[in-house]
């Protein structure tokens, strides 16, 4: 019951005007165009207006046109899951000449990449959770292995580790899926009839919130190797583990200059990617918004949240709870 009281209140919250006294002018987010990027907006949204008085607007992007919105326009004020691995060149002179600040990791340890078999093959051979293991045994892991869409950044280093680490000469299919949704869908399958699945997957998602996938042990990561393995013409790849893509919250200067609370703020904000897939699985099974799943966010983890307001604000939403 106090759950659900609570819940009330944060959707009521959502819906009404700020109730905390206003400290703080205006702040737009870039909502980026997936899930785990709606869920923070929303958490941030919400925590921004009714914690510290901020007036916020929200402006759906996606990572390209925000930073090139930032160079341009010197807005929007903060992008809050900002895959640096993907910015670009602009974004690098950005940062360069001092426009944006880096406040800090908002997915911990950051983005996961990786390639996975389901913990229950894992459990019954465990010489598979090792690439080495899945080479000498391809049977076991249905002898495929699942690879990511044509266009995807994964595509390219997929394409070359596979030579690298010789998936074909130890007799491991390759099959090329044609959309986020069909590689989904296949280890969705596969986990709910208990068959063999090996495969590229990253997090946070809904997919590795629903399943309990093990990553396969792929060695070292080898940045020299990694970085060579991004072009699709690399005369040589070479194994290397894929690397941990810091995933953080990014704000222009004179916003971190502007609004030094709500910045202080944004520094804070962090979701541990477990976590994170949770509530975007959660998500997906209640075909929730991004609203919707920031107040289950909100509701369930009180004690992460709270941790990242200063003493001010966690007296406001304490007061807007209590109601």
């Amino acid at each position: 019951m106090k759950h659900q009281t609570a819940a009330g209140a944060l959707f009521c919250a959502l819906a009404i005007p700020t109730l905390a006294q206003a400290e703080c002018g205006t702040v737009s987010i870039a909502e980026m165009n997936w899930s785990s990027a709606s869920v923070v907006t929303q958490v941030e949204k919400f925590l921004l207006e009714q914690g510290y008085g901020c007036t916020v607007s929200v402006v759906p992007s996606d990572t390209v046109p925000a930073v090139t919105s930032i160079a341009e326009n010197g807005r929007p004020d903060t992008v809050s899951e900002m895959w640096i691995n993907s910015t670009g060149e602009v974004y690098a002179r950005l940062k360069a000449e001092g426009k944006v600040v880096e406040l800090g990791e908002v997915l911990s340890p950051g983005g996961v990449e990786g390639w996975w078999i389901p913990s229950y093959l894992a459990e019954a051979h465990p010489e598979l959770t090792t690439i080495e293991g899945i080479l000498a045994n391809p049977d076991l892991v249905g002898g495929t292995f699942n690879n990511c869409p044509d266009g995807w950044g994964c595509r390219i280093v997929n394409d070359n580790l596979i030579p690298a680490f010789g998936l074909q000469e130890a007799g491991l299919r390759i099959f090329n899926h044609g959309s986020g949704e069909t590689l989904a869908s296949s280890m969705a399958s596969a986990y709910e009839n208990r068959q063999p699945w090996f495969g590229y997957y990253w997090a946070p998602t809904a997919v590795l919130g629903k399943y309990d996938m093990v990553a396969v042990d792929m060695g070292d990561y080898d940045a020299a190797a990694h970085a060579a393995n991004q072009n699709p013409a690399n005369p040589d790849p070479k194994p290397s583990a894929f690397p941990a893509a810091p995933v953080l919250t990014v704000v222009t200067a004179d916003f971190a200059e502007r609004e030094p609370d709500a910045a202080a703020f944004l520094a804070k904000v962090s979701f541990d990617v477990d976590v994170m897939s949770s509530v975007v699985a959660w998500m997906d099974e209640n075909s929730a918004s991004g609203e919707e799943a920031a107040v289950h966010f909100l509701t369930t983890y009180p004690d992460l949240w709270s941790a990242w307001l200063n003493d001010a604000a966690r007296e406001r939403l304490a007061a807007l709870l209590s109601q």
